[in-house]
């Protein structure tokens, strides 16, 4: 792979179409909350609201921890922002594990956010499958339904497993775009544990949807599902943004460390295409 040691802080590679290459992980969180930033701007003053689905994890943690600095903090109307996420486990929300809970300590009481804009998958409750249809209704309150009926995120943060899985969509589970489900509740057999998660269709339906990847045990899977054929494909190879979506995968030098460039890439296209992307000039951050 490319060296991009001499890459200035916060310009990344562009490796591949649509793959943004930091130096490290705290880089990549820094680049996560800039788009987060420059997403709910647009959105704002597109639609005067922004909508986003967040994903539990050590990257997305960090992204919580700037955007709730001193640095990012006051570039978000807060007051016009609605908060969702992508998936959760079926624990409380002062469990370690719960991604809201997460997302709490790290991000939400340290920002001027109104509580009613925050909307909590409520996995823990003993009829999952009711949580999940109440969940499907809040998403149909506050957000837009595109032409085939699914709601419509601004934007969607996911991760990525080493086995491949996204959200809480695991191989071997049914993974389908056929289903009508907003939100399904799949028992993980690997781990004999049920999980909340947005399906496909919804995660299809988002504007953006941005991979946040990091670690060089994430390098395997990373160029398996970028450049590889599986079959059946991972649920990560399957999420695909229609109507003019954009999919973009941020991923640090370790985990970008198997990918073969693209022959003729350039060596920072990266801040082109957050250009283009954020239709506006760029914040000092």
């Amino acid at each position: 792979m490319a060296d991009i040691g001499e890459i200035s802080r916060g310009v990344p590679l562009e490796l591949l179409p649509g793959v943004l290459v930091y130096p490290d992980a705290a880089e990549v969180a820094r680049g996560a909350a800039r788009w987060f930033v420059d997403y709910a701007w647009q959105s704002i003053a597109k639609d005067g609201r922004f909508t986003v689905a967040l994903s539990g994890g050590n990257t997305p943690r960090m992204m919580f921890e700037f955007l709730a600095s001193e640095e990012f903090r006051g570039q978000v109307d807060w007051a016009k922002v609605h908060i969702f996420w992508s998936d959760e486990r079926t624990v409380p929300p002062t469990d370690p594990e719960s991604n809201y809970g997460m997302a709490r300590r790290e991000l939400l009481i340290r920002i001027p956010i109104p509580q009613g804009n925050v909307h909590r998958m409520e996995a823990e409750k003993q009829s999952i499958g009711r949580a999940a249809h109440e969940y499907e209704e809040v998403l149909r309150k506050y957000l837009d339904l595109d032409d085939r009926g699914f709601p419509r995120f601004h934007l969607i943060f996911l991760g990525l497993g080493k086995d491949g899985h996204t959200a809480s969509l695991f191989p071997g589970e049914r993974v389908s775009r056929q289903t009508s489900r907003w939100v399904s509740t799949p028992i993980v057999e690997k781990l004999n544990v049920r999980r909340m998660t947005l399906t496909l269709p919804v995660l299809d339906a988002a504007s953006r949807v941005v991979f946040l990847v990091v670690g060089p045990e994430k390098a395997d899977i990373l160029r398996d599902v970028l450049q590889g054929k599986s079959d059946p494909p991972y649920p990560a190879q399957m999420v695909q943004p229609r109507d003019n979506g954009m999919k973009l995968f941020l991923v640090d030098d370790a985990a970008a460390s198997l990918l073969s460039p693209l022959a003729g890439s350039k060596d920072a296209p990266g801040e082109k295409l957050e250009e283009n992307a954020r239709g506006r000039p760029e914040k000092n951050t």
